[in-house]
């Protein structure tokens, strides 16, 4: 989808003006705040060109001559019975048959399975070639009755958790069955996920079905780029066609199977979907399921003739039997639109400066949390990064769990794109003063009935102040100065600004005294309490080095706190973990256990194995996730005052808390020695996130901010 280059309003013109001007002043802060090194790399990728999109790259099996061979990983039926059971109903075009199989044999998943093919009377090579496919339950009916009949025959045989119907004109990509039987444990209330279904050029041929209320039906995102957001994440959909459909077993039995009122074919997968959702279970679009589908191979296109004209005799057979259900459903001749899709729901934009990276930093996992919590709520979330950078795996991540994520070269200009998308927003929240600054104008602009929300992440005026303080820097108060008064402005543009701790809201009755202001604080699933006492080891910070006060912390740690703690743990390391490490942390790995790891996509066995954490920070805002992380995980923290501050920590109860330096080595080696102090605050530590900082203690909060009235 392409947008206008130019802007075509006063409003859209004064958000470039002011986003270039933003650019220029926040490029010189960070000069000062982070070296060139780092304002460089934070330049390059917010400039970096958009690339294309290339088609995706798509496994298709060689077409050589048949010779006998195995499905790897299919269990035979004298074995225990597996997750799932793939029924291959086929009739004839063995050549398809035979390239689905290779597909299925070349990339084997992980969860266990059994391959049923049931040949409806093919009488081709399929009966003499089938059997000598080794991994293969193949069944021949004995005479032809078409689709339905051969699927139900099928799913009798089968022994699986869950039934696969798959027709014999596709090539599975790899990994495509463990994604869809993985759609299940998202939500014990999904009863039929379908995957995304690509032509052998690449090109999408169904993002799910939409069905319109006079039973005729749509193959949503048909002939676009499988990348389009408008096609490339979760949701629910209207039917899902049987090219590539998983169901419970015992849902299918419940429901008798495909109706055979739609026998031979046709219709009988769009009523499937209707009697899933009548039974109370949901029908499910699965873009991380890519299966190739050659259509048309066994009915042709043609409505008027043959097995094919059956589906013009079968949609007046759905609509009369579904007709109260498809009164419900869109006009005929509309144009489906993720805005129609999700017309029923609260419809939630979210826009921060790139696309959240849990692994990260703890405002992108508060970030992550906070989608994840709306969506539960009931809430459809379209997430958009200001600078339009993709960001993988993470966008695709977001997309996967049912976030609409756009990017470019889809998104282009945002004015543009909150021109034709603004009006279906109910609430719109802006992360970031520098990001929403920009936006709010076309916020009140093109999305006229949405609840503009501004989330500071944190206060970004008290860190940088605090931090002019710690370094001395008249030059770096004055800037703290010009950010105060962007901040200050963006609360008197918004209908509710977000805090994440009280000291910040009571900091904000007085800088803005006529702001409504809320709390929503970090976001935290709690991980359990990890290995105990006996079994851990060594010391551990995690933080983000893009994020300057963490820089400090850990440079004031080592030079002033570890060779006193050190001397005494002499065994003892220290495991610095964080993403984009400066040269001069990097250098720290030269002093006597200090180990700098950089960025590690797996923190938990740190988590779960490092007796202490610690949080040295000398300055900073906000709620610190750091803190939060290792609590959450049983692993008990030695913080200063700044890094513990609003939240709710006891000293000596739920953490321990020391600024000087000989006090902070005390209390880490304390509480590295004591396993009853140990114990007591690593207890306390989980129970002080579940009630402070876990999606349930934010849930009240989210239903007053982004769905009251």
């Amino acid at each position: 989808m392409a947008f206008s280059r130019f802007p075509t309003s006063l409003t859209d013109a004064g958000f470039l003006l002011r986003r270039g001007l933003g650019l220029i002043r926040r490029g010189w802060a960070s000069l000062r705040s982070r070296g060139w090194r780092a304002t460089w790399e934070r330049t390059r990728l917010q400039l970096q060109p958009t690339p294309r999109v290339p088609p995706p790259a798509l496994y298709l099996p060689e077409d050589a001559p048949f010779a006998p061979f195995v499905v790897a990983g299919a269990v035979a039926e004298t074995e225990a019975a597996p997750v799932a059971s793939l029924v291959i109903p086929v009739y004839n075009a063995f050549a398809h048959t035979l390239a689905c199989l290779r597909a299925l044999a070349a990339h084997p998943p992980a969860i266990t399975f059994e391959v049923i093919v049931v040949d409806d009377g093919s009488g081709d090579d399929t009966a003499a070639a089938l059997p000598r496919i080794g991994g293969v339950r193949y069944r021949r009916r004995a005479q032809n009755g078409g689709f339905i009949a051969a699927c139900n025959d099928g799913a009798a045989m089968a022994r699986g958790e869950y039934l696969v119907f798959l027709n014999n004109d596709t090539v599975p990509q790899p990994g495509w069955l463990d994604a869809l039987i993985a759609a299940f444990a998202e939500d014990a209330r999904i009863g039929l996920v379908g995957a995304q279904l690509l032509y052998p050029d690449g090109r999408l041929q169904e993002a799910g079905g939409v069905v319109f209320a006079d039973g005729s039906a749509w193959n949503y995102g048909k002939f676009a780029s499988p990348d389009d957001p408008r096609y490339a994440y979760a949701r629910d959909c209207d039917y899902a066609s049987g090219a590539a459909i998983a169901i419970p077993r015992a849902l299918f039995a419940e429901l008798g199977g495909f109706d055979t009122r739609y026998a031979p074919a046709y219709y009988e997968d769009t009523d499937l979907a209707f009697a899933v959702r009548a039974a109370g279970k949901r029908t499910v679009y699965c873009p991380a399921s890519r299966v190739v589908h050659v259509e048309g191979v066994s009915a042709g296109t043609d409505t008027n003739v043959g097995m094919k004209a059956y589906q013009v005799r079968n949609r007046d057979v759905f609509a009369a039997h579904r007709r109260e259900a498809l009164a419900a459903q869109l006009p005929p001749n509309t144009v489906p639109t993720p805005a129609l899709l999700h017309r029923a729901q609260k419809q939630i934009l979210i826009v921060d400066a790139q696309t959240p990276r849990p692994d990260h930093d703890s405002g992108s996992l508060r970030l992550a949390n906070l989608m994840r919590l709306l969506r539960e709520e009931g809430a459809h979330v379209v997430f958009v990064p200001a600078y339009g950078h993709r960001s993988e795996p993470y966008a695709q991540r977001l997309q996967h769990a049912g976030v609409e994520v756009w990017h470019d070269p889809f998104l282009g200009k945002l004015p543009a794109w909150l021109r034709e998308h603004g009006p279906r927003f109910d609430a719109a929240m802006v992360s970031r003063h520098y990001i929403a600054h920009d936006l709010m104008p076309l916020l009140r602009r093109h999305a006229p009935r949405a609840k503009r929300i501004f989330d500071t992440v944190d206060l970004h005026y008290l860190r940088e102040r605090r931090g002019a303080e710690v370094a001395g820097d008249a030059a770096l108060a004055r800037s703290a100065e010009r950010t105060r008064a962007l901040e200050l402005a963006t609360i008197a543009q918004a209908d509710i600004t977000l805090v994440v701790s009280e000291i910040e809201r009571e900091l904000l009755r007085t800088d803005a005294p006529n702001a409504r202001v809320d709390v929503l604080s970090n976001l935290h699933r709690i991980a359990g309490p990890g290995e105990p006492f006996a079994h851990r080891r060594d010391v551990v910070f995690v933080g983000g080095f893009r994020h300057p006060p963490n820089v400090d912390a850990v440079r004031w740690f080592v030079d002033e706190v570890w060779p006193n703690a050190h001397a005494r743990l002499p065994d003892v390391r220290f495991h610095c973990i964080g993403s984009d490490t400066p040269p001069e942390i990097e250098a720290l790995a030269a002093r006597p256990g200090v180990l700098v790891h950089g960025h590690v996509a797996d923190i938990d066995p740190y988590m779960r194995g490092a007796r202490i954490a610690v949080a040295p920070l000398r300055y900073g805002a906000g709620v610190k996730g750091k803190v939060n992380l290792s609590m959450a995980h049983g692993q008990p923290v030695v913080a200063t005052a700044c890094a513990v501050e609003g939240m709710h920590l006891r000293d000596g109860i739920d953490a321990l808390v020391a600024d000087d330096p000989q006090a902070f080595a005390d209390a880490l080696v304390r509480l590295y020695e004591d396993e009853a102090l140990w114990t007591e605050i690593a207890r306390n530590g989980i129970d002080s996130v579940a009630r402070h900082f876990s999606l349930d203690a934010a849930r009240d909060t989210v239903r007053r901010v982004f769905f009251a009235s």
